[in-house]
């Protein structure tokens, strides 16, 4: 039995300011670069804590990221069968 190994690297970049979190998260997989991009801001009236923003930031750039690669496999598929297609989460 022949392994055959890939290694795609991922990094989600967080930016933050004035109780608003921005995040970018970023996969390389050797032949592409593919970007998803999320956001979080903190009501005024909520507590300040250390971390949510990024969770949820970070969370919902995942979540993009994740579905800009399950379009590009549709497109891709689709190429190869002639016929649009779809793919399920």
């Amino acid at each position: 039995m022949d392994l055959n190994v890939k290694r795609w690297r991922a990094n989600v970049f967080l930016f933050e300011e004035d109780g608003e979190t921005a995040a970018t998260a970023v996969l390389e997989t050797g032949a592409n670069t593919i970007h998803g991009v999320g956001s979080a801001k903190r009501n005024p009236a909520d507590f300040d804590v250390e971390g949510i923003g990024d969770e949820l930031a970070a969370g919902r750039a995942l979540i993009a990221l994740g579905r800009r690669l399950l379009g590009i496999t549709e497109e891709d598929i689709a190429q190869v069968e002639g016929h649009p297609v779809h793919v399920s989460e």
